[in-house]
């Protein structure tokens, strides 16, 4: 299988099929993936997703402004489930943003900030009936972390989430550029952690650490966020073989 799925219109759309957890069983191919915004997608990147991998779930992170700006999205088209679930609201950027130290500690205040949103996201992969994607704008920071609680609390390893995370580095600086050419994304890095253009294995490392140290573990962190028990079981059993 391969884990980065080529699309015309998608940067960093990836499987997260195939990981090991720590007991040695496997997360099942081709039932959740991470993603760049999906408006660019061609028509033919349409077909792909609905018709080679079966999409039927779409979580989108942005937020509504983000939504709103960049229109012509052609699988909003498609009679899939799409759920709006903004980590924020967009307001934030128009105070004075604190000077973050590092993107990981970026990465925990969005946990923290946006814990409800993100147990709702992750609550609605464990009901999802068909294959699901959640993306933001690049695919790296909101998605980001909604990728490390995920697989934290489907055990799959510390080494593996990281290496995951730092995938997004292949394609990067045309992630960034993409974003650079809209106004409102220029804006939006001046805010943010010199990191923030950025994917090193060190910042998914520091995120993990202050989760936990915060938290206890993933799944004290999914129960403050709303998520039942009950959800985290069906959960590993979809996603899990």
């Amino acid at each position: 299988m391969n884990r980065t799925i080529a699309l015309e219109g998608c940067l960093n759309f990836r499987d997260l099929g195939g990981y090991p957890r720590r007991d040695g069983r496997r997360m099942r191919w081709r039932q959740v993936f991470r993603s760049d915004a999906l408006h660019h997608l061609t028509p033919g990147d349409v077909d792909k997703l609905r018709d080679d991998l079966h999409l039927g779930v779409v979580i989108d992170l942005r937020t509504p402004g983000e939504r709103d700006s960049d229109a012509g999205d052609l699988l909003a088209r498609q009679p899939l489930q799409f759920h709006h679930i903004s980590l924020f609201d967009g307001e934030s950027r128009r105070s004075s943003p604190p000077a973050w130290a590092s993107l990981a500690d970026l990465y925990l205040m969005m946990a923290e900030f946006a814990r409800g949103p993100i147990g709702r996201v992750i609550s609605t992969l464990a009901d999802a009936d068909a294959p699901a994607v959640y993306h933001c704008a690049a695919g790296k920071d909101r998605t980001g972390v909604i990728s490390g609680i995920l697989l934290g609390l489907l055990d799959i390893p510390d080494e593996i989430i990281v290496a995951d995370y730092a995938a997004t580095k292949e394609n990067l600086d045309a992630i960034v550029e993409r974003l650079m050419s809209t106004e409102g994304y220029q804006e939006m890095f001046k805010s943010l952690p010199p990191d923030t253009l950025h994917a090193e294995p060190e910042t998914m490392v520091g995120f993990l650490a202050r989760l936990r140290e915060r938290y206890g573990d993933f799944a004290g962190y999914a129960r403050e966020a709303g998520v039942s028990d009950e959800a985290l079981g069906k959960l590993r059993a979809r996603l899990i073989e």
